[in-house]
């Protein structure tokens, strides 16, 4: 199968590395302001999907005219710049029934899926608390540049669109529950800048739980840390991806634990997330690479329930960015619709 990725920037590199690594689908690279090019492998019947890794203003677009094209496809996080044209994408993949994706592959480490199996498995009991951070620091001095400081390529947002999207996913995805209002406060330090380079969020999540996080480009010395916490009246749980292969167990009343990685040792759920032996280190390339795994099966198997964040779920992450937004404006607390 051949799959067009568009986009030749740090994304589209990642994608065509986790594709080649699959052993059945073959890249086709495509420049994402390759207007000639985009058109060509959109009528190129032999390629089956593409990949969206271009600036986010142009997500929408091209996912519309791939899907028009009959192409599956799998885009880059934020599905688009507005929670309306994400919606538009949703009902027109549903409607021309192509598998479609957004790319929250962090959900995809081993150890995040071993937190998923607990909850459900009842380890934790009631979820109370939901907690965490992701922090960066490429953006901290005003001389700092990239395409995602310019809002008209980025769009309205940045901190919370481009990493804090990545940490509410996979807060809604482990507990299998839903964000339902929140307060936000944003703030850009570099005022040249027309987006946040910080985020902070208070929650209400399910029925009575309670979270807060934050979201930072600007925190010296951090290289790319999501780490997220879950506590419930059984146990909590706490995860960092700058050491993906740990995941911390707390307990009450008794030690608590650190355990490792281990495939052998995994939730039954989780063990299909891993391919290497314990004490073998599984990071970030890796989870694309079960992530697209996962969508080209769908793709050969046209009855099977995909087993990855559809275009709905990149939607999600629109609306509860809209509320972020939104409660950021009004100083005041936004029900996530």
């Amino acid at each position: 199968m051949k799959a067009a990725v568009l986009g030749g920037g740090f994304m589209g590199r990642v994608h065509a590395e986790a594709l080649r690594r699959l052993g059945s689908v073959e890249p086709i690279p495509v420049g994402g302001r390759d207007e000639a090019a985009f058109r060509a492998a959109l009528a190129n019947p032999a390629i089956k999907a593409f990949h969206i890794c271009t600036p986010n203003a142009a997500h929408f677009r091209m996912a519309k005219a791939a899907l028009e094209a009959g192409k599956h496809v799998l885009c880059e996080k934020p599905l688009a710049t507005s929670a309306s044209d994400a919606r538009t994408l949703a009902d027109l993949a549903r409607e021309k029934r192509l598998r479609n994706c957004t790319c929250h592959n962090l959900r995809y480490y081993p150890m995040v899926q071993h937190m998923r199996r607990m909850r459900e498995d009842g380890d934790l009991g009631e979820i109370l608390i939901v907690q965490g951070t992701y922090s960066q620091d490429w953006l901290l001095y005003d001389t700092d540049w990239n395409w995602r400081v310019d809002s008209k390529e980025s769009g309205p947002s940045r901190a919370l669109a481009d990493i804090g999207s990545h940490w509410c996913d996979m807060a809604e995805h482990v507990t299998g529950q839903r964000i339902t209002s929140l307060c936000a406060d944003l703030q850009t330090f570099h005022k040249a800048r027309d987006t946040e380079d910080f985020g902070a969020v208070i929650f209400r999540v399910g029925d009575r739980a309670r979270g807060t996080f934050t979201a930072s480009q600007v925190s010296a010395g951090r290289k790319n840390r999501l780490s997220i916490e879950i506590y419930g009246t059984k146990s909590g749980v706490a995860w960092d991806q700058e050491r993906p292969d740990e995941l911390w167990i707390g307990n009450r009343n008794t030690n608590n634990q650190l355990i490792i990685k281990d495939p052998a040792l995994l939730k039954e759920g989780a063990r299909s997330y891993a391919d290497l032996p314990g004490g073998h280190s599984e990071g970030y390339d890796d989870t694309f690479k079960q992530l697209f795994r996962r969508f080209y099966a769908s793709i050969e198997n046209p009855g099977a329930k995909p087993e990855y964040p559809d275009f709905a779920d990149g939607l999600r992450q629109l609306i509860i960015l809209e509320a972020e937004l939104e409660s950021n404006r009004r100083h005041a607390w936004e029900h996530v619709r």
